[in-house]
């Protein structure tokens, strides 16, 4: 199925979506951002690869996105906590996809140095905001920079299709990055610019690690 089909309903539902977060609309927003992200789900499911773990592996990493999606676009502390909770738990998903193709010898230690280095700076700036969150940040903090190494370990496997391998790791990146605007937004200093950078960022990410199944063909 051509991507086009694909990512032109994605770039229409994410400009609603960002229009309705300027406006702070929620009953715009959640419908939206919903469909939105079944649509990264959709992408996998079309790839034509729907067997084997790392199949099965990703597409529930991007359930339990979906799922993180919905819940961090509702007001309530508690829904927060639970898309905090299901964003891990989707990190937790990636990473045992990725693991599928590689093997942990294969993470390079100078990517694995500098992701554990940035992400010691991002917990270090975040920790005066964090108040009785510190823990909860600091698992997710490990997780997604675990799954971005696990990803480096996979773009390494020159036995795999490197387009695949860069959808994975370009995917781990960007989605790593938007987190950092998340943890800004909720944090540090709200505003509708976290939004506006973060959003594309995180749904190109996602999209590159649904379409990674294709020409992985695992």
């Amino acid at each position: 199925m051509p991507a086009t089909l694909i990512l032109l309903p994605g770039a229409l539902a994410l400009a609603a979506l960002l229009h309705f977060e300027r406006r702070q609309d929620r009953r715009g927003m959640v419908p939206v951002k919903t469909g939105l992200s079944c649509l990264f789900i959709a992408a996998a499911l079309l790839q034509g690869s729907t067997e084997g773990a790392y199949f099965r592996w990703l597409v529930t990493g991007l359930i339990l996105c979906l799922a993180g999606d919905v819940l961090l676009a509702l007001p309530q502390q508690r829904a927060f906590l639970a898309g905090i909770g299901a964003f891990l738990l989707g990190h937790v998903a990636y990473v045992a996809a990725f693991f599928q193709l590689t093997e942990a010898d294969l993470i390079p230690w100078i990517g694995a140095t500098v992701t554990l280095v940035v992400s010691g700076a991002v917990y270090r700036w975040l920790w005066p905001h964090l108040g009785d969150m510190k823990f909860a940040v600091l698992a997710y903090v490990v997780v997604i920079s675990l799954m971005v190494c696990t990803a480096l370990a996979l773009f390494r496997m020159d036995t795999l299709a490197l387009p695949g391998r860069r959808l994975v790791l370009v995917g781990a990146v960007l989605f790593y990055v938007s987190d950092l605007f998340v943890a800004r937004d909720r944090f540090v200093s709200p505003g509708f610019e976290n939004r506006l950078i973060g959003l594309p960022l995180y749904y190109a990410g996602q999209f590159m690690i649904a379409f990674s199944l294709g020409p992985l063909g695992a």
